[in-house]
């Protein structure tokens, strides 16, 4: 083996040339570069006159790079629920717990809190409940009478008992819970099972931890609103009955609302997301 050592280094295309070596002796060829294990060939031995032409030099990666994503959880959910609140259907519907996400991070209780105090205060929210009174006006539902006065009472009494199911079953039970709130969007597989997940949402949930469990914050938010109720509506309408008729009405509210997050144009409910 020659004593003789030769470099090289290659060019922008990775060629590299190595010239005077001499012939009828025996040489060994080491390639290496920065984070890289080294190649060798142990044993090359040109002819006079001979040029060699060397293929097949691959380098294996040795040194680790490590990427550390920017943010912590908690201001990436934050981000989350930034984008969430943007969310609307036809610029109207608002869509703020929908979760277009494949890989959301759960929220913590003051996220929790604060996704639901924004949805109660909203105009949407706030302007249904004035026409839900209206309508129950004509049946004279609950019993509070006719005029502006007992219109005012059906406004109060709606508004009422969307703030209590969704401050209870969409923050409180929920920090309790270590359940998520939102609506996981599916998006893919057939109409019927889209629904099926869709009409699922009062009564499955996704916890903290990922996993799929009983909604036991929605259910308990819908019994809860219609428990509190009881305690303002008039006597004749108080009872068992109006407590099972609340919670059933929130459910199917909540159902249609899940259903059309699941089915509305991506690009009217999700395109705040940049999706």
């Amino acid at each position: 083996m020659s004593s003789d050592r030769y470099t090289a280094q290659t060019n922008d295309y990775g060629f590299f040339q190595i010239s005077g070596v001499k012939s009828g002796i025996s040489y060994r060829l080491t390639v290496s570069a920065k984070g890289f294990g080294d190649w060798s060939l142990p044993s090359i031995t040109l002819a006079p006159g001979q040029y060699l032409d060397v293929t097949g030099i691959t380098l294996a990666v040795t040194d680790m790079v490590t990427v550390q994503a920017a943010g912590s959880t908690e201001e990436i959910a934050k981000q989350q629920v930034d984008l969430e609140t943007k969310q609307r259907a036809f610029g109207v519907l608002p869509m703020f717990y929908a979760v277009y996400d494949s890989n959301p991070v759960p929220l913590g209780s003051k996220l929790k809190f604060k996704l639901a105090f924004r949805t109660a205060i909203d105009p949407f929210s706030i302007g249904a409940d004035f026409f839900l009174a209206g309508v129950k006006q004509a049946d004279n539902s609950p019993s509070y009478g006719q005029g502006f006065q007992g219109y005012a009472k059906r406004v109060g009494a709606d508004y009422a008992n969307g703030f209590t199911d969704i401050m209870i079953g969409g923050a409180v039970l929920p920090s309790v819970l270590h359940q998520d709130p939102r609506y996981f969007y599916q998006g893919t597989g057939s109409k019927k099972s889209r629904v099926l997940h869709a009409l699922s949402g009062p009564f499955i949930a996704k916890g903290d931890n990922g996993h799929w469990q009983p909604n036991y914050s929605s259910v308990g938010g819908y019994l809860s609103s219609g428990a509190i109720a009881n305690t303002y509506y008039p006597e004749r309408n108080r009872g068992t009955a109006v407590v099972f008729s609340i919670a059933l009405v929130d459910a199917g509210a909540t159902m249609v609302a899940d259903v059309i997050q699941e089915f509305i144009p991506r690009n009217m409910g999700a395109k705040a997301k940049g999706q």
